[in-house]
């Protein structure tokens, strides 16, 4: 098994790959790790998933915690009541540090990541795939996934439409230091923000500061951004360059929004940036990504061990084709709630307005954090196709349970059976779980299957997800 790209996604997909014993292959064309410090934000959905990895531990002292109020269009507002979740907040975490640990896990379950390996060509034919590397090496691989980013060689190699809107405006962002009070900052940066949101200097570190701010103008896109650049544009916006130095990292990206076609294509597949790109609104990008890895990490090994039904793999675009489009939707959204034209801006004072009411707030919340998602799995309870929270049972909790990626069957009755599935799926009966109904049949990625306590009808949806029974 091979993939293309070791992000987050393709980090992530290789560990959970691994938690079933695929051999897996990472390629990544860079010799080196990220080396800016850029700052991302893992949010409650993501956070869960960590959590059901056995991963949150490790990840928690490498971030900061802040409260999960509503991020939707940089509308300040306190986190809604209902927020069903143990992780009800967002971990600032340098991207470099996720980015090594996740890769770290991944190693230690066996995986291997070559660095410097590019893919420049690939052929598929019934059995397999065969991958060309930089250097002309090739490599035979039953299946090829490409998280290789925005700009995607597997995906291009494909064919694959990636339509969607280019960017129309860029934006500089960065790590640097001031040279002026924090006082002094604050105050200005709060009157500019009632009429400019792509505009901050957040504090980033002692003496250091996170710089955000629109790159109308200034230098030619190709080319990395200045100091100079931002200074510039600070002195444009906010009248004074704050005295900005000494950079850590500087960078611009645009707004262009694209979500492919299609996520697979044969025995090759797309997951992360190489999906879908949009801007940063929000922080969903690096979220969206681990959460396709995790959809598809068990579904295709399943597929390499031989006990996949026959159309599991084909669930992966059908549930996160959708996810996408509306996270883009949503980002629109936001995007046109950043305007400055008076149009947005009535828009933006309704809109806060309306997130006074818990309603709104936490449906706005549920999209950013990715806990509202109900994956259409036929007609049945609410419950059916949304993830289920780590609620307490037994000797601990829920996401314990979850660290090997295989699925559960939660039982409050003790009279249901796994029977010849238990080689895919564990049981736990339990009758003093926090669940209002009688059982959950848990896929590996955390979402309800199953709901009901009819032994026929469980052992149906066993078949319909886990392949059929060992004999």
């Amino acid at each position: 098994m091979i993939i293309a790209g070791c992000g987050p996604t393709g980090a992530m997909l290789a560990a959970e790959l691994r938690l079933h014993d695929v051999r897996v292959l990472v390629l990544e064309k860079e010799t080196e790790p990220t080396s800016f410090v850029r700052i991302v934000g893992l949010h409650i959905r993501s956070l869960e998933l960590m959590a059901m990895r056995g991963l949150l531990d490790r990840i928690l002292p490498h971030g900061r915690q802040r409260p999960a109020g509503a991020y939707f269009g940089a509308i300040p507002r306190p986190a809604p009541k209902g927020l069903d979740s143990r992780y009800a907040y967002l971990l600032g975490i340098p991207q470099p540090v996720i980015e090594r640990l996740l890769e770290e896990h991944a190693i230690e379950l066996g995986a291997q990541v070559r660095r410097g390996r590019a893919v420049t060509g690939l052929q598929q034919d019934d059995e397999g795939v065969t991958v060309e590397l930089t250097d002309g090496e090739q490599l035979r691989s039953r299946y090829l996934v490409g998280c290789d980013g925005a700009r995607s060689a597997v995906r291009k190699l494909l064919g694959v439409g990636f339509p969607g809107e280019p960017a129309r405006t860029e934006t500089l962002m960065g790590e640097m230091e001031v040279g002026v009070p924090q006082e002094e900052i604050a105050a200005t940066v709060t009157e500019i923000r009632e009429t400019h949101q792509r505009f901050w200097l957040r504090p980033a570190g002692v003496g250091v500061y996170s710089v955000l701010v629109p790159a109308a103008g200034v230098s030619d896109r190709s080319e990395p951004p200045t100091i100079e650049d931002f200074r510039e544009q600070l002195r444009a916006i906010a009248g004074t360059d704050f005295g900005v130095h000494s950079p850590r990292w500087l960078s611009r990206f645009g707004d262009a929004t694209r979500l492919a076609d299609r996520y697979r294509v044969g025995r090759v597949l797309l997951a992360g940036d190489a999906a879908h790109i949009h801007p940063p609104i929000g922080g969903q990008g690096l979220n969206l990504g681990i959460q396709d890895a995790v959809n598809l990490g068990w579904k295709l090994a399943a597929q390499l061990r031989g006990w996949a039904p026959e159309t599991l793999l084909d669930t992966y675009q059908a549930e996160r084709h959708p996810v996408a489009a509306a996270v883009l939707d949503n980002i629109r959204a936001q995007t046109e709630l950043l305007s400055t034209e008076p149009g947005p801006q009535a828009v933006r004072r309704l809109l806060s307005e309306l997130m006074d009411f818990d309603e709104v707030n936490l449906h706005l919340l549920k999209k950013i954090t990715a806990i509202g998602i109900r994956y259409d799995f036929g007609a049945g309870p609410d419950l059916l196709g949304r993830r289920l929270p780590d609620i307490d049972v037994k000797h601990g909790n829920l996401y314990g349970l979850l660290h090997h990626g295989r699925g559960l069957l939660l039982d409050r009755t003790e009279r249901l059976t796994v029977g010849g599935w238990s080689d895919r799926v564990d049981h736990l009966a339990d009758p003093t779980a926090e669940l209002d109904v009688p059982a959950v049949l848990l896929r590996p990625d955390g979402h309800v299957a199953w709901v009901g306590d009819d032994q026929q009808d469980l052992d149906e949806h066993l078949s319909r997800w886990f392949g059929g029974p060992a004999h």
